[in-house]
This record gives C-alpha cells, structure tokens and sequence, in this order.
C-alpha cells in the first residue's frame, strides 16, 4: 500500500512537496513533513486523503494528487472519503474503477446526481460534468436501479459541415458522440459497452431520435446541452418517464447555434425550472477543472478571469 501511496521513486511525495513547500521524508511506516505550519497541516491531510482514496481501491495519479492538493484548502475535504466518518463516503463505484469528488463542487453534484430526479450541470470543459454522470448512470445499471442507459448530444457543426463528412448517418453523428463514447469505456469493460449497444441497453444518440418517445427506467444524460434550441429542450425534458433519471450537461458559454445565448435551451430551462421541486442545479467554475492544472489556466483567461 505504501508503495501506492509514494509513488515510484517517491514521485506523489515529491509533487505533494513541490506544491505545498514542504519536505517530506519517510522511513518505513513513518512519514515526517517539515515546513510552515500551516502548509504541513495541509499536508498531512492531503497524504491522509491519499491513503484513504489508496485503501478504497482508487489509483493515484498526477491529476488526482493534483485536485486533493486543491481541495486541502476546503473545509469539506474532511471526510468525504474518511470511513471513520458516520456518513457514508462520497463515491461512484463502476465496474473499473471507484470514483470520488476531484472538487468541491463535484462534491454538491455528486450529491445531487443521488438525490434530484433532473440535474443541470453547468460549467467550462474539464470540470467532470458527463464523466460523473456517465460514471453515475453506470453505477445504477450495475445495481438495477435502472434498466437502460441513454445518452444524447445535439448533433451541431462547431464551425465545420457535417454534410461533407464521410459515411451514413451514423458515421457522420458519431464523432459528435465520442466523449460519451470514452466516459462509458472508462467505467465499463469494452467488450461490455458494446454488448450493451448491441442489445439496446445502452443508446447512443442525437437528440432528434428522442422526439415521440417516453423514456421509463432509464438514466438520460444530455450533453452539450447549450447547443439546444428551446424546443428541442422542451422537447428532451418531457420524454421523462417513470423510475427515470435525467442529467443536462453544458456550457452556457460555449453555444454554437445561430442566434446565440438568447436562443439556447439550455438557458432558457435553467431559467425556467431552476428551484423546481424535483429539479438540482449545479454550476462549475474553471477552479473546478480536474484536467491538467494548464487546462484550468486556459480557462481563465479566455473568460478573462486570469489575474
């Protein structure tokens, strides 16, 4: 387990120590951080918090050391994967891996995702809005909390024609779909996803193929829903049936349909239904952005958030 939680040749200590201005040395089973005060109390709760992630199965890599460092400096990292705690720990379990909040806000939407019957997720690229609820959907096919999983994006031109790519219809859609496609295979065993397609247990589709339906026992995730239209939104909410869950993923910031914020459903639904029983609401800001800490960088300044 130590050699887990060092890292080869010490390497997690190392990143713990480059980012906290901290020394770290270790002998056996002991572990001696050296520095200002408050930096080892960050410190030995971000080892803490590794150990704990290490001993629930989770691998540590840069990115996730990473977030852990991030979250030291929340009062809610405590206990979010400490089983000493009376309440049970913050996770998704899928078939491959066992996934725990990377920030803050992910711990609130986590906990939406277990509670809401319709969650928005609003936020910039690498905050983990359609991973975890990929991951969530998963996870309750797995226990048979539902019977299928469904997800959909709108199928919109970014600045290139669909019309001129290659292939059928779904040859041209699913390069639109992709990240789904990896959110799924993260969480499932390949040959298992697509057995899954294959009987129509999982459905992969643009949002057009939802009009007419109702959507029972199942788990529903939208993604880059700022790319709706009004009526398509409408249209995707009220195909929700009974023992179902619906996940709206989004970047309010990032719409490419013509006319622009003023006539993206996802605005116009977030407006409309934020508050309503039933309904959560979560919004991520670049500080939550899990990608590499670069990516976190872009995206302030691009919103002009950089200092």
């Amino acid at each position: 387990m130590l050699g887990a939680l060092f890292g080869q040749f010490d390497a997690n200590l190392v990143q713990v120590e480059n980012r906290l201005g901290v020394y770290i040395s270790a002998r056996g089973n002991t572990v001696q951080i050296e520095g200002p005060t408050d930096q080892v109390a960050r410190a030995r709760d971000v080892l803490t918090t590794m150990s704990e992630r290490v001993a629930v199965g989770q691998d540590l890599d840069a990115g996730l050391i990473e977030s852990i460092i991030a979250m030291s400096n929340e009062p809610t990292l405590e206990g979010i994967v400490d089983s000493k705690q009376d309440a049970p720990p913050i996770m998704i379990r899928t078939r491959r891996k066992t996934i725990a909040p990377r920030s803050a806000t992910q711990i609130d939407y986590m906990k939406a995702l277990a509670r809401d019957d319709i969650v928005f997720a609003l936020g910039p690229a690498g905050t983990g809005k359609t991973y975890l609820a990929v991951a969530q959907a998963v996870s309750q096919l797995i226990t048979g909390d539902v019977q299928r999983l469904i997800l959909s994006r709108p199928a919109v031109e970014a600045g290139e024609k669909i019309g001129f790519l290659p292939g059928d219809m779904k040859e041209k859609v699913d390069p639109f779909l992709r990240p789904l496609y990896d959110a799924l295979f993260d969480c499932m065993p390949p040959e298992q996803v697509e057995r899954h397609i294959e009987s129509g247990v999982i459905e992969i589709a643009p949002i057009a193929f939802m009009r007419g339906r109702t959507l029972a026992d199942a788990f529903v995730i939208l993604d880059e829903a700022q790319n709706t239209t009004r009526e398509q939104m409408k249209m995707f909410l009220t195909r929700f049936g009974q023992n179902s869950r619906m996940v709206v993923c989004g970047d309010p910031r990032q719409v490419d349909i013509p006319g622009g914020d003023r006539m993206s459903g996802l605005a116009d639904a977030v407006e409309k239904l934020e508050g309503v029983e039933g309904f959560g609401t979560i919004r991520f800001t670049a500080k939550d952005v899990v990608r590499h800490p670069i990516v976190g960088r872009i995206v302030d300044a691009y919103e002009g958030t950089a200092e």
